[in-house]
């Protein structure tokens, strides 16, 4: 798919049937408890966890990845995972389709992610975001520096954070170009010959009958519809994550050249995969 697209463009409009608002009203209680469940967990478990780790935390991933799991589960939508593990620290880069990109891929890893400071405000999600250990960014260049930091401490400690280069969700059939500004931390001298990043194609398949872009969010989509939409739906897709061998920083000269190898590894997998499905 050609990256240049429409950001402004609207699906059509999805047609709730009765069972689906059936299914609304079965799966969306299920959901709010699993999840807001697992938040009061995971605080209660963070509180005990911060004083005697500080910024390490041992026990609470793996509290999100059940709920991620589950969430999964009680939504009806299939995931495949292929590829090689990474083993040692390191981060973690992949196309970003839709908010649903946040439970697929912390129901298969303990990872935290790299967010513009804007989601931290969201209702809900913003909660969630906080809560999971999530890196917040401005835009701003100001404080490119501070967060180089933060984000090379958060690595050193051994945390696997997962980012979205593409700066933006898109409608699930197609990769946009990597913007580079966020692998500047990784040629720090602590991290530069010690990281290695691993690129993650994430590739949905609508259901059947259903528009190609069922599970894509972006432009101004409202998060509400999405939701209803997708617990709505009798007979979900799937969706697959390939996981490809990861690439050492220092193979790399500068942040442009390592952005550009791992886009076209995540660009191959996500082209490959829709050929096959």
């Amino acid at each position: 798919m050609s990256p240049t697209w429409d950001p402004g463009e609207r699906p059509d409009d999805t047609k709730i049937s009765p069972l689906g608002w059936v299914l609304v009203l079965i799966r969306l209680p299920v959901l709010a408890v699993v999840i807001f469940g697992g938040l009061i967990v995971l605080l209660a478990l963070r509180f005990l966890e911060r004083p005697f780790f500080g910024m390490d935390r041992p026990w609470t991933p793996w509290i999100t990845q059940a709920v991620c799991k589950a969430t999964l589960q009680i939504m009806g939508l299939r995931l495949t995972a292929k590829g090689p593990r990474m083993d040692g620290p390191g981060a973690i880069v992949a196309n970003h389709a839709s908010w649903l990109d946040i439970f697929v891929l912390n129901s298969r890893k303990n990872v935290y992610f790299v967010s513009k400071a804007e989601v931290a405000s969201w209702p809900g999600i913003g909660w969630l975001a906080r809560a999971t250990g999530t890196v917040f960014i401005n835009r701003d260049r100001r404080e490119a520096k501070a967060h180089a930091k933060v984000i090379e401490d958060r690595l050193l400690h051994g945390h696997r954070l997962l980012f979205f280069p593409e700066g933006t969700s898109t409608d699930s059939r197609r990769v946009l170009p990597f913007k580079t500004t966020l692998f500047a931390a990784f040629y720090s001298e602590r991290l530069q010959h010690a990281l290695q990043v691993q690129p993650v194609s994430v590739v949905y398949k609508a259901p059947v009958g259903a528009d190609s872009r069922f599970y894509g969010w972006w432009g101004d989509m409202d998060f509400g519809p999405s939701l209803i939409k997708i617990l709505a739906q009798p007979r979900h897709g799937s969706v697959t994550l390939i996981y490809h061998p990861p690439l050492r920083v220092d193979a790399y000269p500068n942040r442009k050249s390592l952005a550009a190898a791992l886009e076209a590894k995540v660009r191959q997998g996500f082209d490959d995969q829709q050929l096959i499905g």
